[in-house]
This record gives C-alpha cells, sequence and structure tokens, in this order.
C-alpha cells in the first residue's frame, strides 16, 4: 500500500488544491479528523477551521469554510465555501469580522435565523487568524 493518497480541496470557484499527501487533517463536526492513505471510505461534513496536510517533511495550513469530505482508500476531496493559505489572509481583516461577529452574537439566539451564519463566519475568522499567526512563526 502507498503512503501518499490525493488531497483535493475545492471551492465554489476554483480547484484550490491537488496534491499527493502523507497525512491530513480537518475540522469535522463532531471532532478533528485525521487522515491517511488507505483510509476507511466515509463522507463527513467539515466545520470552519483549519486544514492541514503534510506533504514529505513539510507541513501546510489552510483556513477553511465549512464543508465536506468524502475520504476514500486512495483520495480525498474536501469541498468547502471558502480556503485561504497563510500568505493570502489578510490578518487585519480576519480581526476586524471577528470583532463583528462577537458583537453580533451577543444580541443573536440560536432561534434567529443569522445566528448559525454568524457562527460559521465567527469560526473562518477565528481559523484566519490562527493560520496567519502560526504562518509568521
Amino acid at each position: 500500500m502507498a503512503n501518499t493518497f490525493l488531497l483535493e480541496i475545492v471551492t465554489p470557484y476554483k480547484k484550490f488544491l491537488s496534491t499527493e499527501v502523507n497525512t491530513a487533517a480537518a475540522p469535522a463536526f463532531e471532532g478533528e479528523i485525521g487522515i491517511l492513505a488507505g483510509h476507511t471510505q466515509y463522507i463527513t461534513i467539515l466545520k470552519p477551521g483549519e486544514i492541514s496536510y503534510k506533504k514529505g517533511a513539510e507541513t501546510r495550513l489552510i483556513a477553511a469554510g465549512k464543508g465536506y469530505a468524502e475520504v476514500g482508500h486512495t483520495k480525498t476531496i474536501i469541498i468547502v465555501e471558502a480556503a485561504e493559505e497563510a500568505v493570502d489572509i489578510d490578518l487585519a481583516g480576519a480581526k476586524e469580522t471577528l470583532a463583528k461577529c462577537e458583537e453580533a452574537l451577543i444580541t443573536l439566539s440560536p432561534e434567529d435565523p443569522a445566528y448559525q451564519p454568524t457562527v460559521d463566519e465567527y469560526e473562518l475568522a477565528q481559523a484566519r487568524i490562527r493560520v496567519k499567526e502560526k504562518f509568521k512563526g
């Protein structure tokens, strides 16, 4: 069995990534999932957060919106609303979005239709900040 698998990350706008990797991790709804070559096949819902993958000795991070992952033996496809590498993240913009979401969540109740989209935006802003800060060093 090979020790790599094809990881594809797709957004509504483009194929963000398509590369052979050794491992990957993503923020599933029930907790972080780890993926290796030859993994059992399944589909899972992803929440906004950090997707990481290791290719040889290099580990890369991506901030990603909600979506889902289709895990297979030789290929994993992750479809998310948004994806950004650290070099493309506007840290000031992410912090501004986080502050706006925090303010909005003070008054929103879970029954409000705007609640879940605001939580998703908040979690994505947090992921963008973490990815950018880890990239710095």
